[in-house]
């Protein structure tokens, strides 16, 4: 690890508490969204996952949505209870269950998800579109790195 000069030790402490500031800023006003469609962060992350990919192994949900997997089963009980999704058993692997989006949270998604995009387009209209780039390329670089350390 490279020894950092006093200025690059700041601007690191500075960068890290104005990413999580933003992050925290942006994660409340999507919560809020969220939440007008009685759904939590979570359950809407599963339905918009099923609403936009299709059918998922449930054991695989947990990582395309960042996840522990046992709070999936709690949240897709919850998700059943409501009737926006079902458990569909795979015929050929009696170990991979599917979720599977029904009628009625097709028609819930419909309904909200282009609320919600515009939602989420209101929050980073504070960005041009080649700051959005430039943002998206950075916390990819900056995401990629932490992971490899």
């Amino acid at each position: 690890m490279n020894v950092m000069n006093e200025t690059d030790r700041e601007l690191s402490l500075k960068l890290f508490i104005v990413l999580a500031r933003a992050s925290r800023s942006v994660t409340d006003h999507i919560k809020t969204d969220i939440q007008r469609y009685g759904l939590n962060p979570t359950e809407f992350a599963v339905l918009e996952l099923l609403y936009h990919k299709g059918n998922q192994p449930l054991q695989q949900i947990g990582e395309k949505i960042l996840l522990a997997s046992g709070s999936i089963t709690y949240v897709v009980d919850k998700l059943e209870g409501k009737g926006y999704l079902k458990r569909n058993p795979c015929p050929n692997d009696r170990r991979i269950t599917h979720a599977v989006i029904t009628d009625e949270g097709k028609e819930l998604m419909d309904r909200i998800f282009p609320e919600h995009e515009l939602q989420v387009q209101s929050i980073f209209a504070g960005l041009d579109e080649q700051e959005k780039e430039t943002a998206i390329t950075l916390l990819k670089k900056l995401g990629h790195y932490a992971e490899e350390l």
